[in-house]
């Protein structure tokens, strides 16, 4: 299949699940909303657990994506890390999969894939991918901070260890504070002056 069709049929897989719960969804229905039969659907995902499995990755994809615009526009560190935080809390207000994968909550209208990999029998690299294992909350903080890490340093900074851990710790308590903000929404000012606050006396 066409990377464009596997696209058309992810977005309808989305847009159903904005409608109605997961378990509401019909595989014949998200074919029809893609223009494709339900045997290519069925052949491209395998089973409606697997389409699930590919919609969670791709939106998690989409999230990291956010992650390293934010993260590489022209600023200082603590404003890279201010944009971060400032994606992290709007991508999971606007996005139900994307506010679950960060917190681990997954609500009843969901699907609620497995994080371990399953087996996959699938010829499609995107499919054996989404078959594989799945982010945890954890695993987010730790790919966010890492990514921000090797950002603000860039190649060949030379950080001294002690300096690097101190820039990790900054990152991770940024994106800590963002994921703070999805469970419980600030006030005005909002996650930017909570981060900006936080950082303020920070090493970064």
């Amino acid at each position: 299949m066409m990377p464009a069709a596997r696209e058309s049929l992810l977005d309808a897989a989305y847009e159903a699940l904005e409608r109605r719960p997961w378990s509401a969804v019909r595989m014949v229905d998200v074919a029809a909303a893609a223009g494709v039969s339900r045997q290519t659907l069925y052949n491209e995902f395998g089973s409606k657990e697997g389409l699930a499995r590919a919609l969670v990755r791709r939106e998690a994809d989409g999230y990291l994506a956010g992650v390293e615009r934010a993260l590489t526009t022209p600023a200082d560190a603590r404003d890279r890390l201010t944009a971060t935080a400032e994606w992290t809390t709007a991508a999971a207000r606007e996005n139900a999969l994307v506010r679950a994968m960060l917190t681990g909550s997954w609500n009843e209208r969901l699907p609620s894939p497995t994080l371990s990999g399953v087996p996959s029998a699938s010829a499609a690299p995107a499919q054996r991918r989404a078959d594989g294992p799945l982010p945890s909350p954890a695993d987010f903080v730790a790919m966010v901070r890492d990514r921000a890490v090797a950002v603000i340093t860039g190649p060949g900074a030379g950080a001294a260890r002690g300096d690097s851990a101190d820039l990790a710790r900054s990152c991770e308590l940024a994106v800590r504070i963002a994921l703070s903000c999805v469970a419980a929404p600030p006030g005005d000012g909002g996650v930017a002056d909570l981060v900006r606050g936080a950082l303020y006396r920070q090493p970064v």
